[in-house]
């Protein structure tokens, strides 16, 4: 079975990396379509810079960056508010935020119930 060739609104990876900002705002949805017409802040253009250097190693605070074509293939270390989270830039994620990769909250697991917690377990002995 053949590999599906990726593509982004009829567009392969190469023609997306080919365009500029404002013709690929064209294809993005609104919200990220507006992030970039209204520029990037000060943060987004150092991030920017470091990844258009190649840089090794980028860690960033910045969870409201676009993610771009050019991005594709690095590895980056995104903050969820108490570690960095290493995440690799795949096609698919074209036109998310790292915010949305970089989970902030973990999922609940819950063990057994304590002591005390149900009337019939306040009956049995402690060990």
């Amino acid at each position: 079975m053949a590999k599906k060739e990726f593509t982004y609104m009829g567009k392969t990876l190469e023609e997306l990396q080919k365009m500029s900002l404002d013709e690929l705002a064209k294809l993005l949805p609104a919200r990220q379509r507006r992030t970039i017409k209204r520029g990037f802040t000060e943060a987004q253009k150092s991030l920017l810079k470091r990844i258009r250097r190649k840089d090794k190693n980028i860690k960033t605070h910045c969870r409201d960056m676009l993610i771009l074509p050019e991005m594709v293939g690095m590895v980056l270390r995104i903050h969820n508010g108490k570690e960095f989270f290493t995440v690799t830039i795949i096609n698919e994620m074209i036109g998310h935020y790292f915010g949305e990769i970089s989970m902030t909250r973990k999922r609940v697991e819950h063990s057994a119930p304590g002591i005390g917690a149900t009337k019939s377990s306040g009956a049995l002995s402690v060990k």
